[in-house]
């Protein structure tokens, strides 16, 4: 993961050089150098972390109930995580069937009604305009 965003945020020096202004080369020198450095710290970091060993924070940590709290919390982030995850599959499924959709301007009232149920209004339970119940409107 590390490397793969480390490619995708490569800078061109050369083109980068030939914009910059004479007076601030060893501003930019410093920056590129600074850019080195973190790209190879980046690229040193571990894809995943290593797990948390609980029990020798429990034995090594003085204040009662402090590690547990914490096991908590990372537990609800990671049950946040992985809804959050379901949530994204969900909206990228909604983005496609709107990507994939006729534009609005092109649509008729049956299409409309297709791609989209919950406009469609029942003339026959309720065959006076607004031909839904009041509640919802």
């Amino acid at each position: 993961m590390a490397g793969r965003k480390l490619a995708l945020k490569t800078i061109d020096w050369v083109a980068f050089g030939e914009v910059i202004p004479q007076n601030q080369k060893a501003i930019a020198n410093s920056l590129k150098s600074w850019n080195e450095t973190l790209s190879s710290r980046l690229a040193a970091v571990a894809e995943k972390p290593p797990a948390i060993d609980w029990a020798y924070y429990k034995a090594n940590v003085a204040k009662a109930g402090l590690v547990d709290d914490f096991e908590k919390k990372v537990k609800s982030c990671a049950e946040f995580v992985s809804l959050s995850q379901a949530r994204i599959v969900e909206y990228e499924k909604q983005l496609e069937k709107m990507k994939n959709m006729i534009p609005f301007d092109q649509m008729t009232i049956e299409d409309l009604n297709e791609v989209f149920p919950e406009t469609k209004l029942d003339k026959k339970k309720y065959p006076y305009w607004p031909h839904q119940p009041i509640e919802n409107l």
